[in-house]
Protein backbone atom coordinates (compact mmCIF):
# COMPACT_ATOMS: atom_id res chain seq x y z
CA UNK A 1 0.00 0.00 0.00
CA UNK A 2 3.04 1.91 0.89
CA UNK A 3 4.64 1.58 -2.35
CA UNK A 4 1.42 2.22 -4.51
CA UNK A 5 0.98 5.71 -2.28
CA UNK A 6 4.71 7.00 -3.10
CA UNK A 7 4.24 5.69 -6.85
CA UNK A 8 0.97 7.99 -7.19
CA UNK A 9 2.73 10.74 -5.56
CA UNK A 10 5.44 10.51 -8.05
CA UNK A 11 3.45 10.58 -10.77
CA UNK A 12 1.24 13.45 -9.81
CA UNK A 13 5.25 15.18 -9.19
CA UNK A 14 5.81 14.58 -12.51
CA UNK A 15 2.96 15.55 -14.23
CA UNK A 16 3.35 19.11 -11.87
CA UNK A 17 7.08 19.52 -13.13
CA UNK A 18 5.90 19.32 -17.10
CA UNK A 19 2.95 21.94 -16.60
CA UNK A 20 2.71 22.86 -20.36
CA UNK A 21 2.78 19.09 -21.83
CA UNK A 22 0.07 18.15 -19.10
CA UNK A 23 -1.95 21.12 -19.92
CA UNK A 24 -2.00 20.31 -23.24
CA UNK A 25 -2.82 16.76 -22.49
CA UNK A 26 -5.55 17.30 -20.52
CA UNK A 27 -6.98 19.74 -23.01
CA UNK A 28 -7.01 17.84 -26.08
CA UNK A 29 -8.74 15.23 -24.14
CA UNK A 30 -11.58 17.42 -22.55
CA UNK A 31 -11.91 19.22 -25.80
CA UNK A 32 -12.97 15.58 -27.91
CA UNK A 33 -15.03 14.53 -24.42
CA UNK A 34 -16.97 18.01 -24.65
CA UNK A 35 -17.58 18.03 -28.02
CA UNK A 36 -18.61 14.42 -28.40
CA UNK A 37 -21.02 15.02 -25.35
CA UNK A 38 -22.38 18.12 -27.10
CA UNK A 39 -22.87 16.89 -30.78
CA UNK A 40 -24.77 13.82 -29.34
CA UNK A 41 -27.08 16.02 -26.82
CA UNK A 42 -27.83 18.07 -29.50
CA UNK A 43 -29.13 15.83 -32.02
CA UNK A 44 -30.91 14.41 -28.64
CA UNK A 45 -32.35 17.34 -27.85
CA UNK A 46 -33.77 18.01 -31.20
CA UNK A 47 -35.50 14.23 -31.66
CA UNK A 48 -37.30 14.99 -27.81
CA UNK A 49 -38.30 18.63 -29.25
CA UNK A 50 -39.92 16.51 -32.68
CA UNK A 51 -41.28 13.75 -30.61
CA UNK A 52 -42.94 16.35 -27.93
CA UNK A 53 -44.21 18.05 -30.51
CA UNK A 54 -45.91 15.26 -31.97
CA UNK A 55 -47.31 14.27 -28.30
CA UNK A 56 -49.03 17.40 -28.21
CA UNK A 57 -51.94 16.06 -30.94
CA UNK A 58 -51.89 13.08 -29.16
CA UNK A 59 -51.28 9.23 -28.97
CA UNK A 60 -50.61 7.10 -32.53
CA UNK A 61 -53.21 9.35 -34.43
CA UNK A 62 -54.40 8.86 -37.84
CA UNK A 63 -56.93 11.44 -40.04
CA UNK A 64 -58.35 10.42 -42.97
CA UNK A 65 -60.13 12.56 -45.21
CA UNK A 66 -61.95 12.67 -48.24
CA UNK A 67 -60.56 12.72 -51.91
CA UNK A 68 -62.31 12.13 -55.94
CA UNK A 69 -63.80 8.91 -56.42
CA UNK A 70 -64.83 8.19 -59.79
CA UNK A 71 -68.33 9.49 -61.30
CA UNK A 72 -68.79 6.50 -63.28
CA UNK A 73 -67.95 3.18 -61.86
CA UNK A 74 -65.12 1.77 -63.52
CA UNK A 75 -63.99 4.86 -65.60
CA UNK A 76 -60.31 6.34 -64.22
CA UNK A 77 -60.68 9.46 -66.01
CA UNK A 78 -63.41 11.35 -64.46
CA UNK A 79 -63.75 12.05 -60.67
CA UNK A 80 -66.11 13.43 -58.42
CA UNK A 81 -65.79 14.62 -54.08
CA UNK A 82 -67.83 13.43 -51.91
CA UNK A 83 -68.88 13.43 -48.25
CA UNK A 84 -67.96 10.85 -45.03
CA UNK A 85 -71.44 10.28 -43.50
CA UNK A 86 -72.40 9.88 -39.91
CA UNK A 87 -73.41 6.22 -41.31
CA UNK A 88 -69.73 5.70 -42.36
CA UNK A 89 -68.93 6.61 -38.58
CA UNK A 90 -71.12 4.09 -36.95
CA UNK A 91 -70.04 1.64 -39.51
CA UNK A 92 -66.29 1.43 -38.59
CA UNK A 93 -67.10 1.46 -34.97
CA UNK A 94 -68.80 -1.64 -35.18
CA UNK A 95 -66.92 -3.26 -37.80
CA UNK A 96 -63.21 -2.24 -37.47
CA UNK A 97 -60.58 -4.79 -35.75
CA UNK A 98 -57.59 -3.23 -35.58
CA UNK A 99 -59.14 0.94 -33.91
CA UNK A 100 -58.58 1.27 -30.32
CA UNK A 101 -60.98 4.50 -30.84
CA UNK A 102 -62.46 5.88 -33.68
CA UNK A 103 -64.15 9.59 -33.39
CA UNK A 104 -66.10 11.62 -36.54
CA UNK A 105 -65.29 15.48 -36.58
CA UNK A 106 -67.76 17.79 -37.99
CA UNK A 107 -65.58 21.27 -38.71
CA UNK A 108 -67.89 24.76 -39.00
CA UNK A 109 -65.45 28.04 -38.99
CA UNK A 110 -68.64 30.27 -39.55
CA UNK A 111 -70.03 30.19 -36.22
CA UNK A 112 -70.08 33.11 -33.73
CA UNK A 113 -69.12 32.49 -30.61
CA UNK A 114 -70.41 35.15 -28.03
CA UNK A 115 -70.34 35.30 -23.73
CA UNK A 116 -71.24 38.06 -21.68
CA UNK A 117 -67.83 39.65 -21.71
CA UNK A 118 -67.04 39.30 -25.62
CA UNK A 119 -67.22 37.51 -28.66
CA UNK A 120 -65.26 35.81 -31.35
CA UNK A 121 -64.69 33.70 -34.75
CA UNK A 122 -63.16 30.07 -33.90
CA UNK A 123 -63.20 26.43 -35.15
CA UNK A 124 -66.47 24.47 -33.46
CA UNK A 125 -65.78 20.97 -33.78
CA UNK A 126 -68.62 18.46 -33.43
CA UNK A 127 -66.88 15.58 -31.52
CA UNK A 128 -67.65 12.33 -30.10
CA UNK A 129 -66.70 11.35 -26.39
CA UNK A 130 -63.86 8.87 -27.54
CA UNK A 131 -62.12 11.93 -29.07
CA UNK A 132 -59.94 12.49 -26.47
CA UNK A 133 -58.91 8.96 -26.33
CA UNK A 134 -57.33 10.20 -29.37
CA UNK A 135 -56.17 13.41 -29.04
CA UNK A 136 -54.63 15.67 -26.84
CA UNK A 137 -57.14 17.68 -25.18
CA UNK A 138 -56.23 18.18 -21.10
CA UNK A 139 -59.12 19.84 -19.31
CA UNK A 140 -58.79 21.55 -16.15
CA UNK A 141 -60.76 22.76 -14.80
CA UNK A 142 -63.94 21.33 -15.45
CA UNK A 143 -64.49 17.78 -17.09
CA UNK A 144 -64.36 16.21 -21.37
CA UNK A 145 -67.85 15.33 -22.59
CA UNK A 146 -69.75 11.98 -21.51
CA UNK A 147 -71.99 9.25 -23.34
CA UNK A 148 -74.79 10.74 -21.45
CA UNK A 149 -73.81 14.85 -22.63
CA UNK A 150 -74.15 12.90 -26.61
CA UNK A 151 -76.86 10.92 -26.98
CA UNK A 152 -79.18 13.29 -25.41
CA UNK A 153 -77.76 16.23 -27.57
CA UNK A 154 -77.08 18.34 -24.36
CA UNK A 155 -76.08 21.74 -25.07
CA UNK A 156 -72.74 21.92 -23.45
CA UNK A 157 -69.29 23.14 -24.88
CA UNK A 158 -65.90 23.02 -24.26
CA UNK A 159 -63.92 26.04 -25.10
CA UNK A 160 -59.62 26.37 -25.86
CA UNK A 161 -57.21 27.70 -23.71
CA UNK A 162 -56.95 30.77 -26.30
CA UNK A 163 -60.31 31.21 -26.51
CA UNK A 164 -60.43 32.36 -23.29
CA UNK A 165 -58.67 35.53 -23.22
CA UNK A 166 -61.42 36.87 -25.76
CA UNK A 167 -64.52 35.40 -24.13
CA UNK A 168 -63.38 35.16 -20.28
CA UNK A 169 -61.04 38.01 -20.11
CA UNK A 170 -59.75 37.48 -15.97
CA UNK A 171 -62.83 35.35 -15.14
CA UNK A 172 -64.20 32.00 -14.79
CA UNK A 173 -65.26 30.29 -18.07
CA UNK A 174 -66.51 26.92 -16.42
CA UNK A 175 -70.26 27.03 -15.16
CA UNK A 176 -71.00 30.19 -17.49
CA UNK A 177 -72.82 30.21 -20.72
CA UNK A 178 -71.98 30.92 -24.37
CA UNK A 179 -73.82 31.38 -27.42
CA UNK A 180 -72.82 29.97 -30.31
CA UNK A 181 -74.91 31.60 -33.58
CA UNK A 182 -77.70 32.51 -30.87
CA UNK A 183 -77.84 28.85 -29.38
CA UNK A 184 -77.16 28.91 -25.69
CA UNK A 185 -74.29 26.38 -24.46
CA UNK A 186 -73.21 25.36 -20.66
CA UNK A 187 -69.34 25.48 -20.98
CA UNK A 188 -68.48 22.57 -18.81
CA UNK A 189 -64.65 22.49 -19.22
CA UNK A 190 -61.72 24.43 -20.63
CA UNK A 191 -58.74 23.54 -22.99
CA UNK A 192 -55.55 23.82 -21.29
CA UNK A 193 -52.82 25.66 -22.99
CA UNK A 194 -50.93 22.76 -25.35
CA UNK A 195 -47.73 24.08 -26.54
CA UNK A 196 -45.04 26.23 -25.47
CA UNK A 197 -46.16 29.67 -27.43
CA UNK A 198 -50.05 28.15 -27.25
CA UNK A 199 -50.04 27.80 -31.39
CA UNK A 200 -51.37 24.93 -31.18
CA UNK A 201 -54.89 24.71 -33.47
CA UNK A 202 -56.70 23.47 -30.09
CA UNK A 203 -56.46 26.24 -28.45
CA UNK A 204 -58.53 27.96 -30.44
CA UNK A 205 -61.50 25.21 -30.76
CA UNK A 206 -64.69 24.69 -28.97
CA UNK A 207 -66.19 21.21 -28.92
CA UNK A 208 -69.52 20.03 -28.56
CA UNK A 209 -71.02 16.74 -29.01
CA UNK A 210 -71.39 15.20 -32.17
CA UNK A 211 -75.19 14.61 -31.70
CA UNK A 212 -75.58 17.88 -30.64
CA UNK A 213 -73.37 19.33 -33.65
CA UNK A 214 -75.17 17.36 -36.19
CA UNK A 215 -78.53 18.49 -34.95
CA UNK A 216 -78.15 22.20 -34.50
CA UNK A 217 -75.03 23.03 -37.16
CA UNK A 218 -74.87 20.23 -39.68
CA UNK A 219 -72.09 20.72 -42.72
CA UNK A 220 -73.78 23.23 -45.20
CA UNK A 221 -72.06 21.23 -48.39
CA UNK A 222 -74.62 20.26 -50.95
CA UNK A 223 -76.00 16.78 -50.08
CA UNK A 224 -74.82 16.93 -46.48
CA UNK A 225 -76.85 16.77 -44.01
CA UNK A 226 -75.68 13.43 -42.58
CA UNK A 227 -71.82 14.62 -43.58
CA UNK A 228 -68.93 14.93 -41.32
CA UNK A 229 -65.81 16.21 -42.58
CA UNK A 230 -62.94 13.73 -41.30
CA UNK A 231 -62.16 10.65 -39.44
CA UNK A 232 -59.61 10.94 -36.40
CA UNK A 233 -58.95 7.22 -35.15
CA UNK A 234 -56.53 5.28 -32.96
CA UNK A 235 -55.02 1.60 -34.16
CA UNK A 236 -55.02 -1.05 -31.27
CA UNK A 237 -50.79 -0.97 -31.47
CA UNK A 238 -48.65 0.91 -33.36
CA UNK A 239 -47.40 -2.00 -35.83
CA UNK A 240 -51.09 -2.03 -36.75
CA UNK A 241 -51.62 1.36 -38.42
CA UNK A 242 -51.41 0.14 -41.56
CA UNK A 243 -53.88 -2.81 -41.14
CA UNK A 244 -56.01 0.13 -39.26
CA UNK A 245 -55.69 2.58 -42.23
CA UNK A 246 -56.47 -0.51 -44.96
CA UNK A 247 -59.41 -1.36 -42.79
CA UNK A 248 -61.23 1.76 -42.86
CA UNK A 249 -60.74 2.47 -46.48
CA UNK A 250 -62.10 -1.25 -47.21
CA UNK A 251 -65.31 -0.07 -45.04
CA UNK A 252 -65.98 3.28 -46.84
CA UNK A 253 -65.21 2.06 -50.13
CA UNK A 254 -67.55 -0.76 -49.57
CA UNK A 255 -70.54 1.69 -48.16
CA UNK A 256 -69.87 4.49 -51.14
CA UNK A 257 -68.98 1.85 -53.94
CA UNK A 258 -65.73 1.95 -55.43
CA UNK A 259 -62.47 0.12 -54.87
CA UNK A 260 -60.40 0.55 -52.00
CA UNK A 261 -57.36 0.68 -54.15
CA UNK A 262 -58.50 4.25 -56.06
CA UNK A 263 -55.36 6.14 -54.76
CA UNK A 264 -57.27 9.56 -55.25
CA UNK A 265 -60.05 8.31 -53.11
CA UNK A 266 -58.63 9.06 -49.65
CA UNK A 267 -56.49 11.52 -47.75
CA UNK A 268 -54.67 10.13 -44.91
CA UNK A 269 -52.51 12.10 -42.09
CA UNK A 270 -50.85 9.03 -40.38
CA UNK A 271 -48.61 10.31 -37.58
CA UNK A 272 -47.36 7.01 -36.89
CA UNK A 273 -45.53 7.17 -40.15
CA UNK A 274 -44.32 10.40 -40.07
CA UNK A 275 -42.42 9.77 -36.73
CA UNK A 276 -41.23 6.38 -37.79
CA UNK A 277 -40.14 8.19 -41.06
CA UNK A 278 -38.71 11.36 -38.72
CA UNK A 279 -36.93 8.77 -36.23
CA UNK A 280 -35.13 7.34 -39.35
CA UNK A 281 -33.88 10.71 -39.80
CA UNK A 282 -32.77 11.78 -36.39
CA UNK A 283 -31.07 7.93 -36.40
CA UNK A 284 -28.94 9.12 -39.42
CA UNK A 285 -28.08 12.56 -37.41
CA UNK A 286 -26.98 10.81 -34.52
CA UNK A 287 -24.87 8.68 -36.91
CA UNK A 288 -23.58 11.63 -38.40
CA UNK A 289 -22.78 13.74 -35.53
CA UNK A 290 -21.60 10.83 -33.69
CA UNK A 291 -18.95 9.92 -36.68
CA UNK A 292 -18.06 14.12 -35.87
CA UNK A 293 -17.71 13.45 -32.46
CA UNK A 294 -15.75 10.44 -32.66
CA UNK A 295 -13.33 12.14 -35.45
CA UNK A 296 -12.85 14.89 -32.54
CA UNK A 297 -12.28 12.15 -30.22
CA UNK A 298 -9.74 10.43 -32.17
CA UNK A 299 -7.96 13.63 -32.48
CA UNK A 300 -7.80 14.31 -29.01
CA UNK A 301 -6.18 10.52 -28.37
CA UNK A 302 -3.75 11.20 -31.24
CA UNK A 303 -2.80 14.23 -29.44
CA UNK A 304 -2.32 11.98 -26.23
CA UNK A 305 -0.51 9.34 -27.61
CA UNK A 306 2.01 11.61 -29.23
CA UNK A 307 2.74 13.58 -25.65
CA UNK A 308 2.33 10.04 -23.90
CA UNK A 309 5.26 8.93 -26.77
CA UNK A 310 7.46 11.60 -26.28
CA UNK A 311 7.09 11.79 -22.61
CA UNK A 312 8.14 8.53 -22.36
CA UNK A 313 11.40 8.55 -24.41
CA UNK A 314 12.16 11.59 -22.90
CA UNK A 315 12.38 9.81 -19.59
CA UNK A 316 14.16 6.98 -20.69
CA UNK A 317 16.79 7.65 -19.05
CA UNK A 318 14.95 7.95 -15.71
CA UNK A 319 13.84 4.66 -16.48
CA UNK A 320 17.35 2.98 -16.30
CA UNK A 321 18.20 5.40 -12.97
CA UNK A 322 14.94 3.81 -11.24
CA UNK A 323 16.06 0.33 -12.38
CA UNK A 324 19.71 0.76 -11.48
CA UNK A 325 18.17 1.80 -7.84
CA UNK A 326 16.04 -0.99 -7.58
CA UNK A 327 12.94 -0.05 -8.44
CA UNK A 328 11.48 -3.42 -11.02
CA UNK A 329 9.60 -4.01 -13.91
CA UNK A 330 6.06 -3.45 -12.34
CA UNK A 331 7.01 -0.49 -10.26
CA UNK A 332 7.64 1.16 -13.72
CA UNK A 333 4.76 -0.26 -15.44
CA UNK A 334 2.60 1.12 -12.56
CA UNK A 335 3.49 4.31 -12.41
CA UNK A 336 3.41 5.51 -16.05
CA UNK A 337 -0.07 3.44 -16.49
CA UNK A 338 -1.28 5.98 -13.24
CA UNK A 339 0.07 8.84 -15.31
CA UNK A 340 -1.89 7.90 -18.22
CA UNK A 341 -4.84 7.19 -16.12
CA UNK A 342 -4.70 10.03 -13.83
CA UNK A 343 -4.84 12.66 -17.20
CA UNK A 344 -7.13 10.87 -18.93
CA UNK A 345 -9.94 10.12 -16.27
CA UNK A 346 -9.57 13.48 -14.51
CA UNK A 347 -9.80 15.34 -18.01
CA UNK A 348 -12.30 13.40 -18.82
CA UNK A 349 -14.27 14.54 -16.31
CA UNK A 350 -13.77 18.26 -16.49
CA UNK A 351 -14.90 17.81 -20.34
CA UNK A 352 -17.69 15.77 -18.94
CA UNK A 353 -18.46 18.87 -16.25
CA UNK A 354 -18.03 21.67 -19.21
CA UNK A 355 -20.80 20.07 -20.86
CA UNK A 356 -23.12 20.06 -18.24
CA UNK A 357 -22.81 23.07 -17.30
CA UNK A 358 -22.86 24.35 -20.90
CA UNK A 359 -26.18 22.38 -21.10
CA UNK A 360 -27.07 23.75 -17.62
CA UNK A 361 -26.67 26.94 -18.91
CA UNK A 362 -29.00 26.29 -22.55
CA UNK A 363 -31.89 24.91 -20.18
CA UNK A 364 -32.17 28.15 -18.64
CA UNK A 365 -32.68 30.21 -21.94
CA UNK A 366 -36.26 30.04 -23.98
CA UNK A 367 -35.41 27.02 -26.32
CA UNK A 368 -37.07 27.60 -29.69
CA UNK A 369 -40.48 25.63 -31.15
CA UNK A 370 -39.54 21.87 -31.75
CA UNK A 371 -36.04 21.53 -30.21
CA UNK A 372 -35.34 20.84 -26.81
CA UNK A 373 -32.28 21.48 -24.51
CA UNK A 374 -29.41 18.96 -25.26
CA UNK A 375 -29.06 15.97 -22.83
CA UNK A 376 -25.92 14.70 -21.82
CA UNK A 377 -26.22 10.91 -22.60
CA UNK A 378 -24.30 8.92 -19.65
CA UNK A 379 -23.75 5.73 -22.60
CA UNK A 380 -21.61 8.60 -24.90
CA UNK A 381 -20.06 10.48 -21.71
CA UNK A 382 -18.86 7.12 -20.36
CA UNK A 383 -17.60 5.97 -23.72
CA UNK A 384 -15.77 9.05 -24.50
CA UNK A 385 -13.95 8.70 -21.29
CA UNK A 386 -13.44 5.29 -21.34
CA UNK A 387 -12.08 5.43 -25.13
CA UNK A 388 -9.39 8.23 -24.37
CA UNK A 389 -8.48 6.15 -21.32
CA UNK A 390 -7.31 3.26 -22.97
CA UNK A 391 -6.28 5.54 -25.12
CA UNK A 392 -3.65 7.37 -23.00
CA UNK A 393 -3.11 4.45 -20.60
CA UNK A 394 -1.77 2.10 -24.28
CA UNK A 395 -0.01 5.03 -25.29
CA UNK A 396 2.22 5.05 -21.92
CA UNK A 397 2.48 1.74 -21.18
CA UNK A 398 4.07 0.71 -24.60
CA UNK A 399 6.82 2.65 -24.55
CA UNK A 400 7.44 2.52 -20.93
CA UNK A 401 7.09 -1.55 -21.45
CA UNK A 402 10.20 -1.16 -23.90
CA UNK A 403 12.07 0.38 -22.07
CA UNK A 404 11.87 -1.09 -18.55
CA UNK A 405 13.31 -4.19 -20.86
CA UNK A 406 16.67 -2.93 -21.25
CA UNK A 407 19.40 -2.99 -18.79
CA UNK A 408 19.52 -0.11 -16.51
CA UNK A 409 22.74 0.67 -18.10
CA UNK A 410 21.64 0.47 -21.87
CA UNK A 411 18.36 2.68 -21.16
CA UNK A 412 20.89 4.82 -19.02
CA UNK A 413 22.62 5.54 -22.83
CA UNK A 414 19.57 6.09 -24.75
CA UNK A 415 19.15 9.93 -26.02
Amino acid sequence: MRALVDIVSQSLATLWAHKLRSFLTMFGIAWGVGSLLLLVGLGEGFRSGQQRNLAQLGQDIMFTFTGRIPAVEGSLESGRRYNFTYDDYLAIRSEAKFLRAVSPVINREDIRAVSDYGSTNGQVFGVAPEYNQIRNVPISPGRWFNNEDNSEHRRVAIVGWELLKKMFPGRPAVGSTILLNGIRFDVIGVVEKIGKEGNNGTNMRIFVPVETMRMLFPMKTENSENAISFLNYRPLTKEQHLEAKNEVHTILARRHGFDPKVEDAFEDWDTIEGSMRVGRIFDAMDWFLGVVGLVTLALGAIGIINIMLVSVSERTKEIGLRKALGATHRNILTQFFVEGAFLTAFSGGIGLAISVAFVTLLAQLPSPEGFDTPRIVPSSALAAILSLTVAGVVAGLYPARKAAVLPPVEAMRQE
